[in-house]
Parts: structure tokens; sequence; C-alpha cells
């Protein structure tokens, strides 16, 4: 093999995709000393993603104070690439572990988030990418917007700034008020699931519990974004239930779009175009990639599906290294995916297998390499 590409996903709370690299390379160097290996270690959206990206491409990481999910003064970041596209994780400002003890999606703010892309504008991004994922709010990103300059009027014309239990008092929004800088800035949210806005399957009754809600606080704040949605469909002219995705992030997805006019995007896709994957991947002889399940839900375009559409295009093969193999999902394998292989070499529960995940992808990658060779021969 002359030359290589890596781009795994994360293993859920077992391995980074910085780490899986690290054990891929080391192992096909030691069969393969010459190879040259291209690394794309993959963010998608949450904690890790502005990492990822400037460790794929360079840039800086740039340090902001801002506000924190309970409007407290907190450190934050984002991260500027070589050509000036912004990187920013809502987590960094509006984070489950910035909260700790104090979940209450129905009173914590993504304000932080809206001051960390108004502070990417000013200094000179060009564009912006976001990831939603982390989030420990569910205000839909009101808060952000306000940060930015957008204005929420309630029934008798003041202006506040919206958090998830006072989504109903907004009567009339104004996003003429907007900072022009954000305005110009063209942005992509990063989002891989497709939750609507509202509903059994919406923003509150699927995420809200994990953020610190009670039965009784999802019916409310599901209630709230329902009245929200109708606000922004009479001002808007935009239907937030009909698009995928706006239920991310505790309505975070529908805030970008709302308020931002953001494109939302798969965060493989998002990876795939800002990488040039296309260009780094050219000429190669063989992808390895993976995540810590394939599965049904896999299909729908995650990592190992989303490298494998492109790289059938391009004729090259591509390996599959994964934690776990689901039932059904022998259409991985029409998408571009050449092989599938778990890492779960002594077939023991996931609680047992991350104790040792890091000497069983070695192990697994190992056995593959000299397999491949033995077949050269």
């Amino acid at each position: 093999m002359k030359k290589v590409v890596l781009i795994p996903d994360s293993f859920k709370g077992t391995l980074s995709s910085a780490q899986i690299i690290s054990i891929m390379r080391e192992r096909i160097l030691k069969y393969h000393p010459q190879c040259q290996i291209v690394s794309i270690p993959v963010a998608d959206g949450g904690e890790g993603s502005v990492d990822s990206f400037l460790s794929a491409l360079g840039g800086e990481k740039i340090h902001v104070r801002t506000k924190g999910p309970w409007n407290e003064e907190i450190e934050s970041f984002y991260g500027m690439l070589p050509d000036k596209t912004a990187v920013i994780e809502m987590a960094a400002a509006a984070g489950l572990p910035q909260v700790g003890d104090r979940k209450d999606p129905s009173k914590t703010t993504t304000y932080g988030v809206g001051e960390l892309i108004l502070k990417a504008a000013c200094d000179g991004a060009k564009r912006l990418v976001i990831g939603l994922g982390g989030s420990a709010t569910n205000d839909a990103g009101c808060g952000a917007a306000a940060a930015c300059g957008v204005t929420f009027l309630d029934g008798d014309g003041k202006s506040f700034i919206p958090v998830g239990e006072t989504l109903d008092r907004i009567h009339h929004i104004d996003v003429t008020t907007m900072d022009e800088r954000v305005k110009a800035l063209p942005i992509t949210a990063m989002c891989d699931i497709d939750n609507p806005f509202y509903g059994p399957n919406g923003a509150a009754a699927i995420y809200g519990p994990q953020k610190g809600a009670d039965s009784a606080m999802v019916e409310m704040l599901d209630k709230k974004m329902i009245h929200l949605s109708s606000v922004i469909e009479k001002e808007r002219g935009i239907k937030l239930q009909d698009i995928p995705g706006s239920g991310a992030a505790g309505g975070m997805g529908g805030g970008m779009k709302a308020f931002f006019s953001a494109k939302m995007q798969m965060g493989i896709d998002t990876v795939l175009e800002i990488t040039e994957f296309d260009r780094l991947a050219k000429d190669a002889d063989l992808i390895f990639t993976g995540e810590g399940k394939i599965d049904t839900q896999s299909l729908r375009g995650k990592v190992v599906i989303g490298v494998a559409r492109k790289a059938k295009k391009m004729g090259i093969p591509v390996i599959a290294i994964v934690g776990d193999i689901g039932d059904n999902i022998a259409q991985a394998y029409d998408e571009g995916v050449t092989g599938i292989f778990s890492t779960n070499r002594v077939a023991v529960p996931y609680k047992e297998a991350r104790e040792r995940a890091e000497s069983d992808m070695m192990l697994t990658m190992d056995n593959l390499l000299r397999f491949m060779i033995s077949m050269e021969h």
C-alpha cells in the first residue's frame, strides 16, 4: 500500500477519533513503513469538534469569555481555520458539563453561543460551522439570537431574552436588528439527528430528560415550543416542524434555521467538504473508517456511510472497523463499504469491551493487515 486515508468516528465513551487514528497509523506503518497516511479526525458537532478540525487543517483556538448556560461568566473558545472558517461547538458555552448538578432546561440559555458567533464574525470569519451537540438548553437558540442582536418582544412590546420557560411570552421577533456582520455570514449547522421541533419525538420529549426535565417540565417545554413555532411561521414563513433536525440541541437546530438562515448538514458531510476530502483521498489505495456501532441508524448517512458514498465515486475500497455490528446492515455494501470488521474479539458486553478497546483495536488492525499482506504474496 502506497497511500491510505484514516477517517474514523470516535467510539463514544471509549476511544476518540484521534486515538483510533493513532493506533491505525502505528499498525499500518509497522507493515508498510513507506506508506503515505492521510489522517482526518472526525468531528460530529459535539465536544472535541473544534480540536478535530484544527488537528486536520491547522488554524488557531481562540479563547473568549462568554456567558455560560446559567448566565455566569465562563472561559469558552472557538476555532479559526486557515481559510477563515470559524468552528463553534455550542457545548463550549451551553453544554451539559457546565451545568453539573444544576440541570434545568427551562432556565438555561444559549446566549454564550451567540457571543461566540458574534466574536467570530467580528474577528473576520468568512464562514461559520456550528456543532449542535451536548447542549444543556431548550431555548430553541433564542439566547444565541439575542446575543447577536435579534429582538424578542412580549405582548406589551417589551424586549426580553427568552429561555425555555418563557418562549410563550414571545409575541414578535425582529431579526432586522441582528448584527450586520453575523447577518452576512454563511452558516452551516452540523446535525446528525432528524427530530422535529416539538411533539413525541421533539426536542423536549426526547432530549429534555437527560438535561434534567421531569415529565411535567417536558410537557410544559413542548407547549412553549409549539407557541414559538407558530410565531416563527407567522412572522418568518418557516414551518420548523417540517424541517428534520429542527429539534436538535433543545430546538437550536430550528433556531439556527429561523434566526440565522443556517444550512443544516450531516456532520460527516461537513467534515468531508471542509477538509477537501476528494483532494486528500485522490490516488489512495484504501480508506479505513469506523464508528462505535454500525446499525440501521448508520445507514442514514453517518460517518461510515458518508465516507463510503464519496469513496465509491472515486473507486477506492473502504474498510470499516467498528465496535459492534447490528442486524440488517447489508445496504452498507451497496453504499460503498468493502468490508466491516468488529473489534469485539471475545464477544463481551460493552462494559467489558470498553476496558480493552485500545488493545482490541490494535489487534483487529494487526490481524487485518497480516491477512492483506498474505493475500499480496
